[in-house]
């Protein structure tokens, strides 16, 4: 059975680390896992009540809970922004808790790994986003985690992808996920 998986990143910058870890996700993924990048992060504004009103969400907010919907599962990729989750990754955390308790990544299995320049490699930010995310009503799977410190000089010359090691354990976490849901959908 096929899988679809929607990667957020929580970094906006052009050579974010964690962009590479989810462009490499996506260049791993097991045949029957469709692993979609989801660009426009940047577009969507703060969570604000009086915005997110229907047939007035704002359409970077309401695409990216179209994109939230039609997946079967998240996979979250958050640097570590001052011991914590950036603020555009909880941004889109909080369009995707809404409407309260029947929100776009409501009972979907969500994981969350990052790199970060710490030698811990952002588990807190990590640990934030499994929080936010199960609040949100997402289905945090906790047994899947990949956190991988020293990302600025690691990644300085070599892309994720090409660090063997760093690519095997990417390979895991999609593998996993990608057997989690497909138990899910047999089971179903």
């Amino acid at each position: 059975m096929s899988v679809r998986i929607l990667a957020l990143v929580g970094s906006l910058r052009a050579g974010s680390h964690n962009r590479q870890l989810a462009e490499t996700a996506v260049k791993l993924a097991p045949e029957g896992a469709d692993i979609a990048l989801h660009e426009g992060l940047a577009e969507i504004p703060f969570y604000n009540e009086d915005i997110d009103v229907e047939g007035s969400v704002p359409a970077a907010a309401a695409q990216l809970r179209e994109a939230a919907a039609a997946a079967d599962a998240l996979l979250l990729f958050t640097p570590e922004y001052n011991g914590t989750i950036p603020a555009v990754l909880k941004n889109a955390i909080d369009w995707l808790s809404r409407p309260f308790g029947a929100g776009a990544i409501s009972g979907k299995p969500v994981v969350v790994v990052g790199t970060a320049y710490g030698q811990y490699g952002g588990v807190w930010a990590q640990d934030e986003a499994r929080k936010a995310v199960g609040i949100a009503g997402g289905k945090v799977v906790e047994d899947i985690k990949l956190s991988i410190p020293g990302s600025v000089t690691r990644f300085a010359e070599t892309h994720p992808a090409d660090d063997t090691e760093v690519a095997a354990q990417v390979t895991e976490v999609v593998n996993r996920l990608h057997a989690l849901l497909d138990g899910e959908q047999a089971a179903a």
